[in-house]
């Protein structure tokens, strides 16, 4: 009697422990930058060259902070939403070394959420 090959869903000890690559660096910040539009955005650089962008109503903000945002260890960029009267707003930093490519995918998904009034 033969064994049965694994179903396929099935992973050996090895080869669930094989050691996996991930994307590191921060790659191209234009992946973030190129989802704002002039219309409904302001981009400002400032002299230590971070670069802010806000909504033209004030409810959104991005900071990008490629040496690290002052005050903090490492913060290379800042997501703000404001809320209203009866929601909180919330906020997300990410790393100096994080790839432009997720914090571009968590900027495209809060920009989805957004809806004129």
């Amino acid at each position: 009697m033969t064994p049965e090959p694994p179903s396929p869903g099935f992973s050996t000890t090895i080869e669930a422990l094989r050691l996996r690559e991930w994307h590191l660096g921060p790659g191209q910040p234009t992946l973030v930058m190129d989802q704002f539009r002039a219309d409904d955005f302001n981009l400002v650089v400032d002299d230590h060259a971070d670069v802010h962008v806000n909504s033209k109503c004030g409810s959104f903000y991005l900071g990008w902070f490629p040496s690290g945002r002052p005050g903090t260890d490492g913060e290379g960029w800042k997501i703000a939403v404001t809320g209203t009267a009866k929601v909180r707003g919330y906020q997300m930093s990410f790393d100096t070394e994080t790839p432009a490519d997720i914090v571009a995918a968590a900027v495209a998904r809060v920009l989805e959420t957004s809806q004129q009034v």
